[in-house]
């Protein structure tokens, strides 16, 4: 199982230290990523997205998948694989899977200009400690699961 966590900031500063973060406790094994990045709205509106190049699942299609996932919350295209009917079949199997309309709406509200949000795909993580640990940064927290079933099938969407 996958946890989505989603931690959104009023500023960029807090969200970048938020994000140093998450890098630290993956290397002390808190938590262990399948994708992580902190995506930053400047005064214009316009997203911008940071993401660490070693992260990123170890096989294609979980980076398909993250890219999907991502792609979808964020609308950000770069990262969305998906055009057309694909598009339509995976937002109604990210729905089932507790990554539904309300869902995007919620992240989407946290990312007014100036805002920004560190955006975590855990494969594991040990909850206490990681909870402890961001904490210190405040902001808001958006959370949803995602079964092994759900992203084996999301996967097999994705690879066609």
């Amino acid at each position: 199982m996958s946890e989505l966590i989603i931690l959104g900031y009023d500023d960029h500063v807090t969200a970048r230290h938020a994000y140093d973060k998450v890098l630290d406790l993956q290397r002390d094994f808190i938590v262990e990523l399948a994708g992580l990045a902190l995506v930053r709205v400047d005064d214009d509106g316009e997203k911008h997205v940071d993401t660490p190049s070693n992260v990123v699942g170890a096989s294609t299609a979980s980076g398909a998948l993250w890219g999907a996932i991502f792609g979808l919350l964020f609308l950000v295209p770069a990262f969305g694989l998906l055009v057309g009917g694909a598009l339509g079949a995976l937002t109604g199997r990210l729905g089932r899977s507790g990554i539904n309309r309300s869902f995007q709406d919620r992240v989407q509200g946290l990312l007014e200009p100036g805002k920004a949000a560190v955006v975590v795909m855990a494969r594991k993580v040990t909850e206490d400690k990681f909870a402890a640990a961001m904490g210190d940064f405040g902001g808001t927290v958006l959370k949803t699961s995602l079964s092994e079933a759900d992203e084996r099938e999301l996967a097999e969407e994705l690879a066609g």
